[in-house]
């Protein structure tokens, strides 16, 4: 086994003697890359964000974001990666190094305070710079989404970019500016040429210290048959979720494997009857693979945390932490969707809605993983995914709530509806359900229906929401979709 190395900033360096639970945070910082800073920990501030090669969309390889506080650095192994000492270029001896034409932006457009936030929305804004599909539009281009939406700038930049990055000093305002102001890379831009090339290929990783290891086989069954041997391994895919319990809670796992870069689970396959989405594709990735063909689901992931974490999360993990509250289960509950599960002696298929079996618990047994998600198809034509939070953007929802409805002639012929936040596990609001279907969709009918649907789950009171007002927006979600419905139907 070939000992564990990560390229940073162009040059090899050797992962020993860091611990496996090392993150790629504390493993920059001890090389006195000291730019990329911890903030919460907990990947909600950004300013850890590095940039790191990954097969890409539209080139061979994108430049993509991500928290280095949650990632280990030994799930790096073999990849490379640039932070924001990175980007800058170095000038002749003597001479400070010529900035990059973010870093160039975000000073002198005042975007930098105190300076804390800053490397980590450069890195940011830097992945967002090299998007490959980026392009500006004309001020006169009236068919332009960028030209009216106060969110992409006229040259393309998508502000959600940094939704993950916060800042306490300087205001948003001049870092938008600076987003909003940086050009095309140049034809000679070293990173913008890298994305011509292939990233790089996934390693087998074998890397212990004392009691503890981070393991990646190169195949499924290989990591299946690892996943037998030792049932106790915690397996990880973009570290989303399991870097904040090493960070906050200080868990430590005797075996980690990993199974991000498994070719087996970065399969999407779609076919007359159904989508099948690989459970180790980033969010990110499925929502431009998938690029608006499956609509519940492009209006769940701009919901969906930041998109530092989108591109690192995955549908297989948020299902196989099994929270009441993650984003995406109430969508493929609606969406009727099933799981294939994976073990050593085979697969099976089961629907997401006999998947949950109680508070973070499911039907996976000892050994299984949860291989991809598929969705039946045709998709219901009427659907909605309602998230209430307290923040628009990168909070935990109190509530949400999934519709996909079939309504032909003024009736409902089918209605699925999916609920996160209001039980101990995701479920379908059954009882809802039936009272739609087979009648008219008419306001009587809903605000009935409306009425039910308070009534369904078991909310609790907690910080983030009342059980009085859990139910109440249950309730008010469906009032919503029929008000938004009838409106698109009268315009």
């Amino acid at each position: 086994m070939v000992a564990a190395r990560i390229t940073v900033n162009g040059k090899e360096a050797p992962i020993s003697p860091a611990a496996p639970h090392t993150t790629m945070l504390e493993f920059l910082r001890e090389r006195g890359l000291t730019g990329t800073k911890e903030g919460c920990a907990e990947g909600e501030c950004g300013a850890c964000s590095v940039l790191v090669a990954r097969p890409g969309v539209n080139k061979p390889t994108d430049w993509v974001a991500v928290n280095a506080c949650l990632v280990p650095v030994a799930a790096l192994d073999g990849q490379e990666i640039v932070t924001s000492e990175g980007l800058a270029t170095a000038g002749d001896p003597g001479l400070p190094p010529t900035l990059h034409p973010v870093q160039e932006e975000m000073a002198v457009r005042g975007g930098s305070q105190c300076g804390y936030c800053t490397p980590g929305f450069i890195c940011s804004m830097a992945a967002e710079y090299y998007r490959p599909d980026r392009c500006a539009h004309a001020a006169s281009d009236a068919d332009a989404p960028e030209s009216t939406d106060a969110e992409h700038g006229p040259n393309g930049f998508d502000l959600h970019a940094l939704s993950g990055n916060l800042c306490r000093c300087t205001g948003y305002r001049p870092i938008r500016d600076a987003a909003f102001a940086v050009g095309t890379p140049p034809d000679e831009d070293p990173l913008a040429l890298r994305r011509e090339q292939s990233p790089p290929a996934p390693v087998a990783t074998e890397y212990a210290q004392d009691d503890s290891a981070f393991l990646r086989k190169s195949t499924l069954a290989e990591t299946l048959q690892l996943l037998r041997e030792r049932p106790d391994a915690v397996v990880v895919a973009g570290s989303t979720d399991w870097g904040v319990e090493v960070n906050i809670r200080s868990r430590r796992a005797g075996c980690v494997v990993a199974v991000d870069r498994l070719p087996e689970l970065r399969e999407l396959r779609v076919e007359s009857d159904v989508t099948e989405i690989g459970a180790a594709l980033t969010l990110t990735e499925i929502e431009r693979r998938l690029d608006g063909s499956v609509p519940l689901l492009a209006e769940l992931f701009p919901q969906f945390a930041s998109r530092l974490i989108r591109n690192g999360a995955t549908l297989g993990g948020n299902l196989g932490t099994g929270s009441p509250i993650g984003d995406s289960p109430p969508v493929l509950l609606a969406l009727e969707a099933s799981v294939v599960l994976a073990d050593a002696d085979g697969e099976r298929e089961v629907p997401l809605a006999d998947y949950f079996t109680g508070y973070r618990q499911s039907v996976r047994r000892p050994g299984e993983l949860i291989r991809a998600v598929r969705i039946p198809l045709p998709l219901s034509p009427v659907t909605a995914f309602h998230k209430i939070a307290k923040r628009r953007f990168d909070d935990i929802s109190s509530v949400a709530v999934a519709f996909a409805l079939d309504i032909e002639d003024g009736i409902v012929r089918k209605a699925r509806i999916g609920l996160g936040g209001v039980a101990a596990t995701p479920i379908r609001a059954l009882a809802t359900e039936a009272a739609l279907e087979g009648k008219a969709w008419t306001a009587e009918t809903v605000e009935a229906a409306a009425q039910g649907l308070r009534a369904q789950g078991t909310p609790m009171n907690d910080h983030r929401a009342s059980a009085g007002y859990r139910s109440a927006m249950l309730g008010q979600s469906l009032l919503k979709l029929y008000a938004q419905t009838t409106e698109a139907v009268s315009s």
